[in-house]
């Protein structure tokens, strides 16, 4: 309390405590009013006189939860180091094990396909003229094939989410990293395309061109009608027009897709800045209407495949294309049968706005699960995933959208206009889902740990809420075995008090319906506080103790979870949760940015390594 004498005069007024309180509350940028400055200064000095001039550091250790306590580091197991890189590759493949598989047999597949057709043309007549430029280029052909009808599949999400509800498909297939390997399929187009149509355009034109005549006419000339076309007349015909215009067309959607288009458009030159963004992603990928009419097309005009039974992309293609349309169609219908009513709107601090709505009839889903919403006044065809905030028993649906992109603010900015004016009434949404996600596989899992960076715990506020209600009515609610859960723990990571108000309600009916069991712990991080010890937040952490200890209720988040400052130390946590459940198997589930996500990885396989307790890490991929 020395900051509070500034004048040495040995005597502490309720105004210095206060204005002590009202700067250190500003330091740390937190939100606070006069009354509830009042509030904390009489506490503090009801303290004082309680503890003769003295705040009792057991008030304080009282106020404190358990994360704050300390926590006992799980003891490295020794072993040697053959047997440690032995142990360590066990880990690895223990935990990506489904990953390696679904990738092996693709590759596998492409590599079949490519040696296949290299050998069937290494014994042509035209191989003569092109050597293995030739095989090669029809080699990447055929892996192009493959690739173009496999990268649809991951991103049929009803399909998707179908085949999830198979526990020995689900056990097999890693079904959360479908956007992943739609990417890396996305990678094995681009590899296709560069060997095919740069082998063609670099290597097999020109030695069609160059050809000797009577070389040419004893070889491939019945191919090209008794004409040796020049280059410009190759790439020209409508096997070059159709690949070439193919190229230009998936060039623009690949680089719109890639991250600092689609999600960093800040980073690019001002003059390609109006060009990237979510909405550009989102319209270019439609181009692949058209590169697949004109992969058809491609494939009925080839130079050296006269016979029908050559062109076989239609075969490739045509299950995964009507597979991938009957899901739009089937989206599309569903989305006007889901006629959902706003049952209440609420704007929060951060741009969030918190839809509540009618829960159609037969909408059944597990929580931690996503829909697509969409705004038509906002835009007719833009649809944009968010994650359920609402239990699955619950009679109403709800998701929270924080505004980070173009179509999230112009959402934000027309239900606020709403609900300012009294006299209009608020726009119509449409909800297309359920649909599979990561958080769902929460109840695979006796040990739950939850990571959710700002509203990146929206999946897990589900899940809390499901498991509180099955805790609640003494068995599993609808879509989780509470009789299997032993422990979960929650991790909220945000920057701004205003963040707390989201989910308060929420938080404090978790609380209530937990309270006899203690099955969940929840714990909430405030980075914008200086870390505890720390001179500038050592008022603050004060006043929380005491008013913790005093009614249970912390004053940052106002609800009855404590608020630490600063960020989680990660390791201490796992290493925590190893020590305290030695030899289970813990589910880690998280939702943020993809830098910690990456770290937490590293940091589940290390801790794997070194303890006897194993992590099981998911991540939330839209």
């Amino acid at each position: 309390m020395d900051s509070c004498d500034r004048n040495s005069t040995s005597r502490i007024t309720e105004k210095h405590i206060k204005q002590a309180i009202m700067f250190s509350a500003s330091l740390n940028k937190l939100t606070l009013n006069q009354d509830e400055a009042t509030e904390y200064t009489n506490l503090i000095l009801e303290e004082l006189q309680t503890g003769q001039g003295v705040i009792q550091m057991n008030v304080m250790r009282k106020g404190l939860s358990r994360d704050l306590q300390p926590t006992c580091w799980a003891i490295p197991l020794p072993i040697k180091c053959s047997q440690q890189i032995l142990t360590a590759t066990i880990v690895f493949f223990q935990a990506q094990w489904r990953r390696i598989f679904v990738v092996f047999l693709w590759l596998m597949a492409c590599a079949a396909l490519f040696t296949w057709k290299f050998m069937q043309y290494r014994q042509r007549l035209a191989f003569e003229v092109m050597g293995y430029c030739l095989s090669t280029a029809k080699g990447a052909a055929e892996t192009l094939k493959l690739n173009m009808a496999i990268v649809l599949l991951p991103v049929c999400r009803n399909t998707v989410t179908w085949l999830r509800r198979s526990r020995v498909i689900n056990s097999a297939i890693p079904f959360n990293d479908n956007i992943n390997f739609h990417k890396l399929v996305a990678a094995g187009i681009v590899i296709g395309i560069i060997l095919h149509g740069g082998i063609h355009l670099a290597c097999d034109f020109p030695r069609i061109a160059r050809a000797e005549k009577t070389f040419f006419g004893r070889t491939i000339a019945s191919d090209f009608g008794y004409h040796q076309p020049s280059y410009l007349e190759i790439v020209a015909s409508t096997e070059g027009i159709t690949g070439i215009a193919m190229v230009v067309l998936m060039l623009i959607a690949f680089l719109l897709a890639s991250s600092p288009w689609r999600r960093n458009p800040g980073t690019l030159p001002p003059l390609v800045r109006q060009f990237a963004g979510f909405n550009s992603f989102w319209y270019s990928h439609h181009v692949f209407i058209a590169v697949y009419v004109l992969l058809i097309v491609h494939s009925m005009f080839l130079f050296l495949a006269k016979d029908v039974a050559e062109k076989t992309t239609w075969m490739y293609v045509a299950i995964p294309v009507v597979i991938y349309v009957g899901e739009r169609f089937y989206r599309m219908v569903r989305s006007m049968v889901f006629d959902v009513k706003i049952l209440n709107a609420t704007t929060y601090p951060g741009k969030v706005l918190a839809l509540k709505v009618t829960k159609p009839p037969g909408f059944q889903y597990r929580s931690g699960m996503y829909v697509f919403v969409q705004c038509p006044e906002v835009s007719k065809f833009e649809w944009h995933p968010f994650s359920l905030t609402s239990a699955p028993d619950d009679d109403h649906l709800s998701i929270h959208i924080r505004s980070l992109g173009d179509w999230s603010y112009q959402m934000y900015n027309v239900f606020q206009q709403a609900l300012l004016s009294s006299n209009s009434s608020l726009p119509k949404i449409l909800f297309d889902g359920p649909y599979g996600a990561a958080s769902q596989d929460h109840s695979k899992y006796e040990i739950i740990l939850l990571i959710g960076l700002g509203i990146g715990a929206t999946p897990f506020i589900s899940v809390l809420k499901d498991i509180a209600n099955g805790l609640d009515k003494g068995h599993g609610s609808l879509n989780y075995h509470s009789d299997r859960l032993k422990k979960a723990y929650f991790y909220w990571v945000t920057r701004e008090q205003g963040s707390f108000e989201w989910f308060r309600d929420i938080m404090k009916e978790v609380s209530v319906l937990d309270s006899k069991q203690g099955v969940i712990e929840m714990y909430n991080y405030l980075t914008s506080v200086y870390q505890e010890g720390d001179k500038r937040s050592m008022l603050i952490s004060v006043i929380q103790a005491l008013h913790f200890a005093r009614h249970g209720i912390d004053i940052i988040s106002k609800t009855p979870v404590r608020t630490h400052f600063s960020r989680p130390n990660w390791p201490r946590v796992l290493h925590g949760l190893a020590r305290r459940h030695i030899g289970e198997r813990i589910g880690v589930f998280y939702c943020g940015p993809d830098d910690l996500g990456r770290q937490l990885e590293k940091l589940c396989h290390k801790v794997n390594m070194r303890t006897f307790t194993r992590f099981v890490f998911h991540k939330e991929h839209f």
